[in-house]
């Protein structure tokens, strides 16, 4: 049994493997997950777009909002806190915190 204090993570990709200024989509022990790269940050948000389901990552990182807009209905998202910027969405996403080691970066699950 796990405690708290031990973070169950998983490695998603290379440092390298998502361009700044863009998302990758990444399904990880049944979680969907958009990690946004602005510049040497890196951001993991729930992929599903909450209004109507579209892949976040498939959309436009807007660097200077630190958000990701829905390609589909155009809503965007706070990276940071995975709260809907504009209509139509109204509900957030899930954030998941990022951890960094080496080239490696991973995400933490709940």
């Amino acid at each position: 049994m796990s405690t708290p204090d031990e973070a169950r993570t998983a490695v998603l990709c290379q440092r390298g493997d998502v361009p700044d200024g863009e998302a990758r989509r990444f399904d990880v022990d049944g979680h969907r997950i958009a990690l946004a790269r602005i510049g040497e940050d890196y951001y993991a948000i729930g992929d599903r777009c909450s209004h109507q389901n579209y892949s976040l990552a498939d959309g436009w990182v807007w660097p200077d909002e630190c958000a990701l807009e829905c390609p589909q209905h155009s809503s965007s998202f706070d990276l940071r806190t995975g709260k809907p910027n504009c209509f139509p969405a109204t509900q957030p996403v899930p954030v998941y915190e990022i951890r960094l080691s080496g080239d490696d970066v991973a995400v933490v699950l709940p």
